[in-house]
This record gives C-alpha cells, structure tokens and sequence, in this order.
C-alpha cells in the first residue's frame, strides 16, 4: 500500500468504485466575481490522481447527456432554450431570460450546456452502471445541482442532474433514498418527487431567511408521498458532534422504516467551515463521516457534488471522500500536484472546525429529531411496487458492453486511455514508483521547508538549478463573494413562501406534546401551483415527476 493511504479498519468487504471525470470540466467559467467556480472539480481531481487513487478504482468519461435525455425531467422548450443561448445571442433571448431565471444567480457563459452535458452525463451514467451491478459506488463531483426545477434555472443550477440519476435508478430500483447534506436546502430535488413514495428525499440545511427559502419541517409530501420528504432545518454554527448526533438516528430510522434498494448522496460542501456562502461549522471529518456512515449499509450507492465555493476546502473534502468510498484513508500531507500552491501555508488534506457560536442547542436538536422520527413512523413500513417491465433507453447499448471489441484489438497496438483508466491495481502489487523510497533513491526534500537539508543528489542538482515545484496554473479564486445570510448563494433575495392560511407559525422550541410524545406537525402546501388532472383527485405539483407502478416513470407536462 502506498504511503499516501491506509486501508480503512472494520472494511467488511472491497467495494468496486467507479469515479466519473470529464477533463472539459475545469474550462467552464461562471464570470468574474461568481462564486461558483467549477475549476474546484479539476483540483479535486489532481489531487485524487496524485495520491494514487487510480489504482483503487475504474475511471471513466461519461458520455454527456442529450437534450432527449435531459427531458426525461426538464421541459422541451427549456432544454431548447440552454442549447440555444450564447453570450453572443443573449440580447435576442431576454423575454426567456426571464421566462426561465437565467441571468443573474445563473448567469449565461460559454459552453453552457455543454457544462450542464457533462455534469448530467456523469450523474446518469453512474446510476446506470450501479443498476447493472458493474460497481458498488459511483461518484459525480461535477453532479449534485439539486437546484433546478423542471422550467427553471436557480441558485447556479441549470439541470437538475440528481433528478435524472434517479429516474434512471427507478427504472431497476423499487424505493431510492436521497440524502442532501448541503447547506442549502435541495428543493429541486424534493420538488421533483414530491408526490410519489418510490423515492424518499432527506435534507440535513440551514432554514431560516436562507436560500433558497424552502426545508420547513412541516414540508413532509403530498398525497402518495406524504411523509416521505424529511426536511431537518439547522441552525447557523453547528459542529461535528451536534450533527453526527441527528444525521446517524435520523438516517438509521429511514434505512429501518423505508428499506430502500439503492441511496443517492449529495455531498455539497458548502456545509464546511469558512465556506464563502455557508454558516455551518463542519470539519472535513465530520462531513467525510456522513459518507461513511451511508456506505456502511452497503447499498448501491451514488456520490454526487454540489455547493462549496472555498475551492481548496472543496477539493480536500471530496478527495478524502473519494478515498473512504475506494476503502482507504488518504495521508495528511498533500502530494505535489498542479494546484499545490492553493493548499498553502500547511499543505495539509484538513479543514478544521472554527470556534463559531453553535446556535443549535441540543433542546432544538432534540425536538425537531423527534419530531422528524414521529414522521416516519407513519410510514408503516417499505411501499409495495408492482413488478413491470424495464422500460429501454439509448443509454443501455453504451453502458452494457462498452469494451466488447478489446479482443479484437491488435496485441501491439496501444489501448485506448479508456481501456487504462478502467484498469484496478491490486493489493499488494506494486507499480514502477512505489518502490522509489528503497536505497536512499527517492527525493525528500520538502516543497513548503526550502532550507532544509535535500536527502539525495538529485535533490541537490534540482535545488541548485533553481527548480521549484508545485506552481499553481488553476484560475484563481475570486474572493468578490461576500456573506450573503439570509439572502441566497449570491446575493439574490428570495421571498419565502407564505404557509397555508390556518397553520400555525412553526415553534420547534415550544412544541405541544401528549402522553405518547410530540405531536406530528401537518404538512404545508406543496411548492408551488397545483393542479388536477381529469379524474385525479390527489393535486399534483407543476413540474413534479409523477411515477407510475405499472408503466414506468413520467413527467408532468
């Protein structure tokens, strides 16, 4: 095993990790002064490939989505709308601009849908190749844009990509599990399957005057949903310990009550102390251990990306988590990489807790977990799905057999980097470098102490030489993003939605409580309009997937 890792303890069984990655990622850009940088994808990535974790897990290049594909979910005339729009023919567009929410939190940039390919690819290809059993753990960073509705960009995303990895997962899963620990609230996702119990959502997100407004504790579903969407609203400042002990009873009792085949976990970083835009207090620990926690049940599992706007606390996060989903714990010490400048003064893989206030005090922690547990003993165990046929889909035919004409391959010929990257290295075998350290042969002076003594002659030469590693060639961070509390992940205000007439205001610290326990806290309405349909008696959301047992998933249109 390599010095950069360690096997993690009580591993029961090697899980087969396949990790999406598409080069064009780190290319896209927000514009000047936009906090949403996806260049951190490309720093995760360096440093996942220079502590070796390319050989505990099959890499790939998803194939980026099609406009077909992304209207399993998003409206025609949308998807029309994203391929069309430039920054050259904007001009022309500013009725949609504002018809869609394109402009401002989502602004329009080169390559913009092909970004939202990218991201949508990978999230779709995953859950496919978790559905046909090719891997145990499948992980997006450039997915996780829980944010946009069916018609609608909002809060920096444009596709929802986590809505179309569960359809697909829905097309072999009977019940899916969305676990959101982001610390913005993952409406789009909620909204999506608002009414239907094949999918249950769980957000762990700051409520209160914070975007995107949504979350409350009483938005728990709708007719056939009801009770399978769990909203846990936090307060500002909370810690690793506070969290550990509402995240893990919480997401026990859903495993329990709920038994799903297959869980989707959206691992927005944003929850991390110093993040630009959050105003939780988490160590990277302790949001690594929500990963861990969720891969202890051994389910099919999909790691997606999402918010996080301090881009070297992004990139230690998900690398580490990386490493726990491949089954080994990555060294603290930072290996030289291409962005190693960004991880300066310490070079260390770690973001540490601060000493912010913990405004969640254990009372408030107490009673909305209690509350949110009484919720899900409505469930009166797992639904029932009728069994039905799988429905086809273009992606099948690139996800069944993608290496079928290997053999035919001339055995002098190079293989292709898809071939290479597929390939695992064993435990215990070692490749051309691991042995450098033997005889005094490998180079140990440190990057960050430039007067120490160099161990080797090499060392020696490339000092005298004035050779100095590690200069930074990312683009740099933009630090125009101020705190935004109560405002949404830009500045942008949001008007929350008014509860029903009738409800009371929502008092957690005061709850009313009877001899069995706290009384369940009715739902509000649905986000946004409802309507019915001829002959449906349950109201349905606008934009809402509607999932029908015997025939497969559908959109509303």
């Amino acid at each position: 095993m390599s010095e950069n890792m360690v096997p993690l303890d009580g591993e029961s069984q090697k899980k087969r990790v396949c990790y999406f990655f598409d080069s064009d990622i780190g290319g896209f850009h927000y514009g000047p002064g936009h906090p949403m940088k996806p260049t951190r994808i490309r720093m995760c990535h360096s440093l996942v490939m220079n502590y070796g974790l390319y050989k505990k897990m099959e890499i790939f290049r998803a194939k980026p989505a099609t406009k077909r594909e992304m209207t399993q979910f998003h409206s025609d005339e949308y998807v029309e709308f994203l391929s069309r729009i430039t920054p050259s023919n904007m001009n022309s567009y500013i009725k949609e601009q504002h018809k869609y929410n394109v402009g401002d939190d989502c602004p329009v940039f080169d390559g913009l849908f092909d970004y939202c390919s990218i991201s949508a690819g990978g999230s779709m290809e995953g859950a496919a190749r978790l559905s046909r059993d090719k891997c145990d753990i499948a992980v997006n960073w450039a997915g996780g844009l829980h944010h946009a509705k069916k018609s609608e960009a909002s809060g920096f995303c444009y596709v929802n990509d986590i809505v179309l990895g569960i359809l697909e997962l829905l097309r072999y899963h009977t019940r899916v599990l969305y676990i959101d620990i982001d610390v913005h609230h993952g409406d789009g996702v909620e909204e999506a399957f608002y009414t239907t119990d094949r999918v249950m959502t769980v957000s762990f997100h700051k409520y209160g005057e914070y975007f995107p407004g949504t979350g409350e504790l009483r938005d728990i579903g709708i007719g056939k949903g009801k009770y399978y969407s769990l909203n846990f609203p936090l307060r500002d400042g909370i810690s690793d310990e506070n969290y550990k002990s509402v995240f893990e009873p919480v997401i026990r009792e859903v495993m329990e009550s709920y038994d799903p085949s297959a869980i989707v976990l959206q691992c927005g970083t944003d929850s991390l102390s110093g993040d630009k835009l959050g105003c939780l207090n988490l160590s990277m620990r302790g949001h690594a251990n929500c990963v861990k926690f969720v891969k202890s049940f051994n389910k099919p599992l999909l790691l997606l990306g999402g918010g996080g706007y301090t881009m070297r606390n992004v990139s230690r996060a998900w690398a580490f988590e990386t490493g726990l989903a491949a089954g080994v714990e990555l060294a603290p010490e930072i290996p030289v990489n291409e962005y190693y400048e960004y991880f300066g003064p310490d070079y260390e893989l770690d973001v540490r807790s601060s000493n912010t206030e913990d405004m969640n005090t254990p009372e408030y922690l107490e009673r909305v977990k209690n509350i949110v547990l009484e919720n899900l003993r409505h469930l009166g165990g797992p639904p029932s799905i009728q069994m039905s046929d799988i429905p086809k889909m273009p992606i099948d035919d690139d996800v069944d057999d993608p290496n079928q004409d290997e053999d035919l391959i001339p055995p002098d010929a190079r293989r292709h980097r898809r071939l290479l990257d597929s390939r695992i290295q064993a435990d215990g075998e070692l490749s051309d470098s691991d042995d450098e350290g033997e005889g005094g042969r490998r180079d140990h002076a440190l990057h960050r102490d430039r007067d120490s003594e160099p161990r080797s002659r090499s060392s020696e030469a490339d000092i005298a030489g004035g050779r100095r590693f590690g200069i930074g060639v990312g683009i740099l961070s933009s630090g125009a993003a101020g705190s935004t509390h109560g405002a949404g992940p830009s500045g942008h205000t949001t008007m929350v939605r008014p509860a029903l007439s009738g409800h009371l205001p929502m008092e957690v610290d005061t709850p009313t409580t009877t001899e069995s326990g706290p009384t369940p806290i009715e739902p509000a309405a649905a986000n946004g309009t409802t309507d019915h349909l001829p002959g449906d008696k349950s109201p349905k959301m606008n934009g809402t997937v509607v999932v029908d047992d015997t025939k497969g998933t559908s959109v509303e249109s």
